[in-house]
């Protein structure tokens, strides 16, 4: 598909094993790619829902949007919504069984939000560890935007941001050992991601522009500060998440009157890709909603 502002995306669909019960557009986080979500794609496919996903604007095998394509970059963080309307002409177009659901992941579930207020036409949406807050550690949030800005007007918005990532495997799954990583205490699925790193290089991504870091943060504000959608939602968070902040998803989902937190002991950021049981009981609680939401 071609954005309104001529920015090439990659969007995959899976049709559903047997009769449709609706379908699920699925947001992925930063630095992800489509395949990533093969297994979560091929459970749901299983289930009844046809599926589909989109390599977001920067990453992935979508056009990426700085010369140093190593670089997870956005001018404006409204400007993955542009995106959002390529996956709905998409559905439409491919008249994906109705209705949809959202199911979204870290960076992915700050668009989703943002896209719920915007009109996104599902009935429900599951968040897996949303990006409502960002874990600066030990950063505080006003140093960061400032930071950010500074090296916006310096013309260096387009640099590496220090403490994104972006180290000398140039992606985090090649640059961190599986003992002290942030995102699964599973070492198969750990082992998934650093095959794949290693074998599609193409698709990964290193750390954030000092642009996208600013820009994520203010987005991140300006949604804490709206209401929630009259809309069901569940909401997971791991309790040794680490990249996310905790906060953010607590205060977002106590006031949500129709959203259910689930909190995943033993889970650190990939709720979707932990431990088989974990994985399990946050999907089989998205496939209750989505159900209860006809």
């Amino acid at each position: 598909m071609q954005a309104d502002d001529g920015v090439t995306l990659r969007l995959a669909h899976w049709p559903a094993a047997s009769d449709s019960r609706g379908s699920v557009l699925l947001f992925p986080g930063r630095t992800e790619y489509i395949e990533k979500y093969s297994g979560t794609a091929a459970f749901l496919t299983d289930s009844g829902y046809d599926v589909l996903a989109i390599d977001w604007r920067g990453q992935g095998l979508s056009d990426r949007l700085l010369p140093d394509v190593r670089l997870g970059h956005v001018a404006q963080f409204g400007d993955y919504q542009r995106d959002v309307v390529e996956m709905v002409v998409a559905a439409t177009e491919r008249n994906l069984p109705k209705p949809w659901h959202l199911l979204a992941h870290s960076m992915g579930g700050c668009i989703g939000l943002a896209a719920l207020h915007g009109g996104l036409p599902v009935a429900s949406a599951a968040f897996s560890a949303p990006m409502w807050g960002i874990n600066l550690r030990p950063m505080s949030h006003g140093v960061a935007v400032g930071m950010a800005y500074l090296a916006g007007r310096l013309g260096r918005g387009g640099r590496l941001a220090p403490g994104s990532g972006g180290g000398a495997m140039g992606t985090y799954v090649l640059d961190e050992c599986f003992s002290a990583n942030l995102l699964t205490e599973d070492a198969d699925q750990w082992c998934r991601m650093v095959r794949e790193a290693a074998v599609w290089p193409d698709m990964t991504l290193g750390g954030a522009s000092f642009d996208w870091v600013g820009k994520a943060l203010n987005e991140c504000l300006r949604l804490s500060r709206m209401p929630s959608p009259d809309l069901p939602a569940l909401i997971s968070l791991g309790s040794r998440e680490k990249i996310v902040s905790p906060t953010a998803i607590r205060d977002r989902a106590a006031r949500w009157p129709a959203a259910s937190l689930i909190e995943v002991e033993g889970a650190r950021h990939e709720v979707m890709m932990c431990r088989p049981d974990r994985r399990a009981a946050f999907l089989s609680a998205a496939l209750d909603l989505f159900q209860d939401s006809v």
